[in-house]
């Protein structure tokens, strides 16, 4: 069942940006920008050494090696804190090695892999350029309901810039199966920046996962789609 899953999520992901399965079919409203600033004054993500319990007292590290500890943290604790409806199965990674149930380190050395990553994250290969680390995760059944992305920039100076880049790029897809409700950028300490995009109440329940463990998240841009 896993391998069928797999097979139809390449299939899907190589050709759009977003599979269809948005809640209600898709809307066609615009979207409205509320912020676009990114913050400089995070710590160094190393120094996040504090932790939090999820709801089963099981212990959160928030200290980050990889970008993967941030999605696979959240992720945790989005599950041990959202009611049951909220639940859904997700994959991580790419090809052969993509992983079930939790988001994974993301190879950019595989064929089709910057492909997958326009067309699924909208991270376009100057953006991926920048960068020397990524993690996905998305909803295997509607990935317009959840798709996440967490990058490590390799320059810190260069996280404000990547910010606007990916935004840009999320605002001016050509969203084929309808706007998703909600997407969300976040920075966790100086270098690591997080995308996610789907069901609105599923991405602020994510966005607060994120914020649970990590002190210094910053929510640096929000949009979502004016249709009703």
């Amino acid at each position: 069942m896993k391998k069928l899953l797999v097979l139809l999520l390449a299939v899907t992901i190589t050709s759009v940006c977003v599979a269809c399965g948005n809640n209600d079919g898709g809307n066609a409203g615009a979207m409205d920008e509320v912020n676009t600033e990114a913050t400089s004054d995070s710590e160094e993500s190393t120094e996040n050494t504090e932790s939090t319990e999820n709801a089963d007292g099981a212990e959160i590290s928030a200290e980050i090696n990889e970008a993967n500890d941030i999605l696979a943290n959240a992720w945790a604790q989005y599950n041990a804190t959202v009611s049951e409806d909220l639940k859904f199965p997700v994959g991580g990674g790419n090809g052969e090695e993509m992983v079930m149930d939790t988001s994974a380190k993301f190879d950019t050395t595989l064929e089709g892999a910057q492909d997958v990553l326009t067309a699924t994250y909208c991270a376009s290969a100057d953006f991926v350029a920048k960068t020397d680390d990524i993690a996905t995760m998305m909803n295997m059944m509607m990935s317009n309901n959840f798709t996440s992305a967490a990058y490590h920039v390799t320059d810190a100076a260069n996280v404000e810039g990547s910010v606007a880049e990916l935004k840009d790029a999320m605002l001016n897809n050509q969203w084929m199966c309808g706007i998703p409700e909600k997407f969300i950028i976040v920075t966790v300490g100086e270098n690591y920046v997080v995308s996610a995009y789907g069901n609105a109440q599923v991405i602020d329940a994510f966005n607060a996962a994120i914020a649970a463990i990590y002190g210094d998240a910053a929510v640096v841009a929000v949009e979502e789609s004016l249709a009703q």
